[in-house]
């Protein structure tokens, strides 16, 4: 009977200790399954946070931190799923958005495409540079800019051993607008001033500083800088050397997405009309008749900010275009002191190599107009109905905002 006990006990034991060893196991495997659990987790998150996202601001490498953000109505660059930004600024894990209406996925590829490029790969393997002492008279740097034909060229101060600013044709039209009197008085201040006198008679009222940009900034940066602070030329400058490496402008940029835009698929909205998009200046456009004076010109110039004006006849039908380089030819023709010429006088005595009037169509693509511009090497097209009436100017700085820099949530151009 003890032997039968013992064999019962022994029996019981070896049930127990597999019980308890089948507990084992199974808390191993629920301990095992949860942590699997969390490795999964884990992963699912990371494969929500995987998606290029579209950058919250542009890259400042030499520690300027620029003056805005993506809006955020920008959306993740991965086509499988559209996320709010707000979600990412606020740290939650981005979610899908289903209120809001799919956007066409190529639409911000003017945007990465600028993004992914800097300034230097803009500079072209040889271009001419003119760089001016403050010291110099202002009428031989006029001089010098027609002789060589560019628009615009840095200045340099010896005492501060550094550039200052930009001389261009804005400043020759303010010269000729803020000093002429009539065809029999002298202008004094273009004669003998030197660019030094004149700028600090222009920053009286005027607070202006070089506005310029690193090599290693984007061209997205150079967009963004030249529309905000609503000028022509941008300076390229070294920041360890401190030289002028190159002026970057509105043509270039556009010359360059034209040569090396090839490589990325064109958008579809290229293809709508200009009528359907509505990019450009369509309101109180600023135009001059040809019976007006070039005083007159010059007037509108200031006072109105633009860069060219459609010229247009008594039947309000445009003509010519007029615009600030035009100017300068008063130079070339020693013609400054007579501001009171008609403008069809101008015109007519204007030399070949100016713009001349081109002009787009509301039914023209949006892809025919920057062809255009791109191979006539102009800066804006005249928009005009079939009787050729002004309807509206479509510029370089009009497209550039709607293609670059609208579909990253930003409004430099207007803000």
């Amino acid at each position: 009977m003890s032997m039968k006990n013992q064999s019962l006990q022994k029996s019981q034991s070896q049930m127990k200790n597999q019980t308890s060893a089948a507990g084992s196991v199974r808390r191993k495997k629920r301990s095992s399954s949860f942590i699997s659990s969390n490795v999964t987790t884990k992963r699912q998150k990371a494969s929500t946070l995987h998606h290029s996202w579209a950058r919250l601001s542009p890259p400042h490498p030499w520690g300027v931190k620029p003056d805005y953000v993506i809006a955020p109505t920008a959306v993740c660059a991965c086509t499988d799923c559209r996320v709010r930004l707000t979600d990412l600024q606020q740290g939650s894990p981005p979610l899908p958005s289903s209120t809001e209406p799919a956007r066409d996925p190529d639409e911000d590829v003017y945007t990465k495409f600028f993004m992914n490029h800097c300034c230097y790969d803009a500079i072209p393997t040889s271009s001419k540079l003119l760089i001016f002492d403050t010291t110099l008279q202002v009428k031989k740097a006029f001089f010098a800019l027609v002789a060589n034909g560019v628009r615009a060229a840095p200045l340099w101060d010896n005492r501060q051993k550094c550039f200052v600013g930009m001389l261009t044709i804005t400043d020759f039209i303010n010269i000729l607008h803020r000093y002429y009197k009539s065809p029999m008085v002298q202008i004094y201040e273009l004669e003998e001033h030197k660019i030094e006198t004149w700028r600090e008679v222009y920053l009286q009222y005027s607070i202006t500083s070089l506005i310029s940009i690193t090599p290693d900034s984007s061209l997205f940066d150079a967009i963004y800088s030249l529309l905000k602070n609503k000028i022509h030329r941008l300076p390229v400058i070294d920041p360890e050397s401190g030289n002028v490496l190159h002026i970057l402008t509105h043509k270039r940029i556009l010359k360059f997405l034209h040569i090396f835009g090839s490589m990325i698929p064109k958008p579809r909205f290229l293809q709508k009309r200009i009528e359907e998009v509505e990019i450009g200046t369509f309101k109180k456009i600023a135009t001059v008749q040809e019976t007006a004076t070039v005083y007159d010109a010059l007037s509108i110039f200031v006072e109105r900010r633009v860069s060219a004006l459609p010229v247009v006849n008594e039947q309000g039908k445009v003509v010519a275009l007029y615009s600030r380089f035009d100017v300068i030819n008063l130079a070339a023709q020693k013609n400054y002191n007579n501001l009171n010429m008609t403008m069809r006088e101008a015109i007519e005595g204007r030399s070949c190599c100016v713009e001349g009037v081109l002009k787009c169509y509301p039914h023209e693509t949006l892809e025919t107009i920057i062809n255009r511009i791109a191979e006539a090497e102009v800066h804006r097209l005249v928009l005009v109905d079939e009787e050729d009436t002004v309807k509206g100017i479509v510029s370089l700085s009009d497209l550039l905002q709607a293609l670059v820099l609208t579909p990253a949530g930003i409004d430099a151009l207007f803000s």
